[in-house]
């Protein structure tokens, strides 16, 4: 096992502490079985590298692995376990364990057949870790990684830190809380970056490759992760690839199942089916209005790409309203809020509806309702029911 023991110190060494993200702080560690999903690039690997190193300080008897190594050519996940396990090994980090075929089957040996090894593993977003071959759900707790929120991106590339804000306190108290921040600093320029450069933490990697990292990041989960997943072929991949670019073009917007399996000459099961794969994948969001239930055969009200920054790698200059109500929606789910889709607004979360709009947005389409806001680009603070866009990034 010395090449996976060289592997993992490799993996250990550049790893920091200087910035946590959100969900470190959520997780329970102590849980005997621990499953982090999240999109491709949002730091999966490194949130489970700083538990390993600076939380549990570099254990003895704990080992970290990654599924799609080149030691799983002729080893299983289950015998490297045990044999860890003989060692006098108790914890073992997995990385990309979708990678690995009959995944869920040798987690669940691990779990049944080596009480005393706890496991902690990451996986694609798309992966449904409780319809593997084996019946993992009383056995694994999952917790889903988002991409950076505006106020984890101030953090990361300025060092500027805030604790986030509840939906409550911005609603109530989002004038004294916009002013405060921009006490000393400036949100505005830096919003702007974020939106079109600021989601995943490859913007320490450089500004100017993001967007060209970010269409390999798309393209990887197309052809690699849901290849692995839902069996993609490469023909598949291509249709898939050409939905996600017609969607892109013109998101948000009420989809025509019928017309777009025209365009792309699928059957209409295939568009929806795929639809939901994207979504799963974390590179679309859908919407639908209160009272619906979630089918991969119902059509959505309304489909949205999953973040900004996909708006500016896949159509280049996208429409800014398309941008800011993106943005929105993405903060509010992943601050893990409930959202649908309103008559009266853009969005509603819990009865109040949420139009977005530029500076000038005014109340005329609302100001009838008793519950309102109006989230506002360009302006640093808001006052009465208009409140500054970027401060929705604060949520998570």
């Amino acid at each position: 096992m010395n090449v996976l023991f060289e592997f993992q110190e490799n993996m250990l060494r550049p790893v920091k502490n200087d910035f946590r993200r959100y969900l470190h702080s959520q997780v329970n560690w102590k849980q005997r079985m621990i499953g982090i999903k999240g999109p491709r690039g949002a730091g999966k690997t490194t949130l489970m590298l700083q538990y390993f190193k600076y939380d549990l300080e570099l254990p003895s008897n704990a080992l970290y692995i990654t599924a799609d190594h080149t030691w799983f050519y002729n080893h299983s996940i289950f015998e490297t376990a045990n044999d860890w396990y003989k060692l006098g090994g108790k914890i073992l980090f997995i990385d990309e364990v979708h990678k690995y075929p009959n995944w869920s089957v040798e987690l669940k040996n691990i779990y049944d057949g080596l009480p005393e090894m706890k496991v902690i593993f990451s996986a694609s977003s798309a992966l449904d870790i409780y319809r593997g071959e084996a019946d993992l759900s009383r056995r694994v707790v999952t917790y889903l990684l988002a991409g950076l929120s505006f106020r984890e991106y101030l953090i990361f590339t300025n060092g500027v830190r805030y604790e986030p804000f509840k939906i409550e306190e911005i609603i109530n108290n989002h004038r004294s809380l916009s002013r405060m921040i921009t006490e000393g600093f400036r949100p505005l320029p830096a919003f702007r970056k974020y939106l079109q450069t600021g989601y995943l933490p490859i913007i320490a990697e450089g500004e100017d490759t993001y967007l060209i990292k970010l269409n390999q990041v798309i393209n990887t989960i197309v052809d690699a992760d849901l290849a692995y997943i839902v069996s993609y072929n490469s023909g598949t991949a291509i249709k898939v690839k050409k939905l996600l670019g017609v969607i892109a073009e013109s998101v948000p917007f009420k989809p025509n199942i019928a017309a777009l399996a025209r365009k792309l000459d699928l059957s209409r099961d295939s568009v929806y089916q795929y639809i939901y794969q994207l979504q799963d994948a974390r590179l679309l969001n859908t919407l639908s209005s209160g009272g619906k239930g979630v089918s991969t055969l119902q059509k959505p009200d309304k489909i949205f790409l999953e973040n900004t920054n996909l708006a500016f790698a896949l159509r280049g200059k996208p429409d800014i309203g398309s941008i800011r109500e993106t943005f929105v929606l993405n903060q509010l789910l992943n601050a893990g809020l409930k959202v649908n889709s309103s008559l009266e607004g853009d969005f509603v979360i819990d009865g109040l509806i949420i139009e977005v709009g530029g500076k000038g947005k005014n109340t005329s389409q609302v100001k009838h309702l008793k519950n309102y806001l109006i989230a506002a680009d360009d302006i640093e603070t808001g006052g009465g029911n208009k409140v500054p866009i970027w401060l929705f990034g604060f949520l998570y």
